[in-house]
């Protein structure tokens, strides 16, 4: 398998932070602003230009007031079984 940020289970991960932050009733510069850092780089991360690794996805959540459980249950479920890395 090729190499790309649009697997599902990435597509997941983005689509999954949207609808939280959407939920927690945040635009992405207050998000930002919640996180420190720059509206930009929360887009980044929507648009799966910027991919966020474990603790990243922690610190997201807590500013997102959810558990990353949450996030990573749907995450799983859109990752294809014969993923690669």
């Amino acid at each position: 398998m090729t190499k790309t940020i649009h697997t599902g289970g990435q597509i997941a991960l983005c689509e999954a932070l949207i609808a939280a932050r959407n939920d927690a009733g945040l635009t992405q510069s207050s998000l930002g602003k919640i996180l420190s850092c720059h509206q930009s780089m929360i887009a980044r991360i929507e648009s799966g230009q910027r991919r966020i690794d474990v603790v990243e996805l922690v610190i997201i959540c807590r500013g997102l007031g959810i558990e990353p459980t949450k996030i990573l249950e749907i995450v799983e479920r859109k990752t294809q079984k014969d993923e690669r890395l």
